[in-house]
């Protein structure tokens, strides 16, 4: 979608007069290693990503806000009020859900149209509602002078996602969307929201991400399932060695404790995530030294750690992730997100780039029927303000 075509379309939908059209932009994330451990105490490691949500808007004098996408049909004019309600299961109760959490604070927001476009793959689990979350949070900050800071809109996107929209999320899709930097991905521990920025040194190198376009219908009962798994991990480790939260231990502790845990598929899942951690930790370290390769591993011992400990790949992501590393010059390739479809994500040489999307998309669909779609990603900046 180009500039151009999103006036366009503005022109078709929004004809008649108003304040100086403004355009903003929030991109998608991916989690580059730290799988779930957000909830487990632990550091992610996410990085925003070149593509992602337009919104282009104006103020008017109407009190309405009027919303519109060029990534489906519904549309929608909804009444200045003060407290608003969820319209069925639609897409405008994202940026809907910020314009609310914004009128709680006691922000007086005034008539809108808004015409979003984005051009990250719907349920892909590269985090498009938090893209549109925060495209609408960085846009009512702007017109309506609000003085939030870029931490207070990450917490109102959430915040959205959560109250109005219903889902459960943690906050590590919004912080990514609203707080990336170019060429750097974000080393975060979810629930204190400390936070570094590391440079991320790709020379030669790309990030390659592949989407399943498999359903992820297992993932929210499945999610449920890991949290009450961690929690009697935690339980009975605490025996030995009391703790609140897995990430509390590293492996050498989780290791001189295990005998405690008594279920083989407890202990696995442990395990995971106490790994994973320590992973991620690593990660951060060998990226600072600029040791791709060394990366590139600790990748592939995610997705094992993922498939074996924590059982939340499937054959779809095993499928593409082992097509990958059959691959001369992909250095590492793992599952991302939550698990059971959605996409993974490869570090693979500039040269060996066309021929892994060949082959692995032939190879794919032969072995289940699906199609996959590929992604050379940039590293992006986060949501903001375009002009």
């Amino acid at each position: 979608m180009t500039i151009d075509i999103l006036q366009s379309e503005w022109d078709a939908r929004f004809p008649g007069s108003g304040s100086r059209l403004e355009l903003f932009f929030s991109p998608g994330r991916v989690n580059l290693i730290g799988e779930h451990t957000d909830y487990n105490g632990g550091y992610v490691f996410p990085c925003a990503l070149s593509f992602g949500t337009y919104l282009l808007a104006r103020k008017i004098d109407e009190p309405v806000i009027r919303m519109a996408t060029t990534n489906f049909d519904f549309t929608a004019d909804i009444p200045i009020v003060s407290n608003y309600q969820k319209i069925g299961e639609e897409w405008v109760n994202y940026p809907l859900g910020v314009i609310n959490e914004f009128a709680q604070r006691g922000c007086s927001i005034t008539g809108l149209e808004l015409l979003y476009s984005g051009n990250i793959p719907n349920k892909s689990g590269l985090s498009s509602s938090a893209s549109i979350e925060l495209v609408t949070a960085v846009a009512l900050n702007h017109f309506f002078n609000t003085g939030f800071s870029r931490i207070d809109l990450v917490k109102i996107g959430r915040a959205a996602e959560n109250r109005f929209v219903g889902v459960n999320c943690g906050i590590m899709d919004q912080f990514a969307v609203g707080m990336g930097k170019k060429d750097h991905a974000i080393f975060l521990k979810c629930d204190t929201l400390d936070f570094e920025l590391v440079p991320i040194k790709l020379d030669g190198f790309k990030l390659v991400i592949a989407n399943t376009n498999k359903s992820r219908g297992l993932a929210d009962s499945k999610y449920n399932e890991r949290v009450a798994e961690c929690q009697a991990a935690v339980k009975m480790l605490s025996a030995g060695n009391p703790i609140s939260l897995l990430a509390e231990m590293n492996l050498a502790d989780f290791l001189a404790n295990e005998h405690f845990i008594t279920d083989e598929v407890i202990k696995r899942r442990a395990r995971h995530v106490i790994s994973e951690n320590d992973r991620t930790f690593e990660a951060v370290e060998v990226l600072k030294e600029g040791n791709l390769i060394r990366f590139g591993q600790l990748m592939n011992d995610s997705h094992d750690s993922l498939r074996d400990d924590y059982e939340v790949t499937g054959i779809e992501l095993d499928t593409l992730v082992a097509e990958s590393r059959k691959i001369p010059g992909v250095i590492g390739s793992r599952m991302t997100g939550a698990g059971f479809g959605g996409c993974t994500v490869s570090l693979v040489k500039d040269e060996a780039i066309d021929r892994m999307i060949q082959e692995v998309g032939k190879n794919y669909l032969e072995k289940t029927g699906l199609k996959a779609e590929f992604y050379v990603a940039e590293i992006g900046d986060g949501a903001g303000v375009i002009g």
